[in-house]
């Protein structure tokens, strides 16, 4: 699992949050399915070089959001997550404004608006499959 995830010591974004983001999107694309065990936190956090309380409150997010299902000395079960019905329009509207600041960082790393928007729609055209 280690391989699959990689975080950023040095990164504004705090270790537990790059977790969540990298473990969210394997599940989205299905490159971690339902039914499969994720390592126990304190493996995880070995893997990673991280203090194990940094990976419980991460599988604890995705618990929370309906991905995973944690066990105690097992690991975290991940679950066949239907997509939720009910949206969340202040989560929604913090989400965007994620976007639109990761859009901003891009464009202050010199890429162009066009260049940003060709990165969303690349990926935007991977989630539809």
């Amino acid at each position: 699992m280690g391989a699959l995830l990689k975080v950023d010591l040095n990164s504004p974004v705090p270790v537990y949050q790059q977790i969540v983001d990298s473990l969210r999107s394997l599940l989205v694309t299905e490159t971690l399915r339902a039914g499969a065990l994720l390592p126990p936190v304190r493996q995880l956090a070995l893997d990673l070089g991280i203090h194990f309380n940094t990976v419980a409150q991460a599988y604890r997010i995705l618990a929370e959001e309906g991905w995973l299902d944690l066990r105690r000395r097992r690991g975290a079960l991940i679950l066949d997550r239907q997509t939720p019905i009910v949206q969340n329009e202040a989560k929604l509207d913090q989400l965007r404004l994620r976007i639109h600041q990761i859009a901003s960082q891009l464009q202050a790393e010199g890429l162009s608006a066009h260049d940003v928007a060709a990165e969303l729609r690349l990926l935007a055209k991977g989630m539809d499959k």
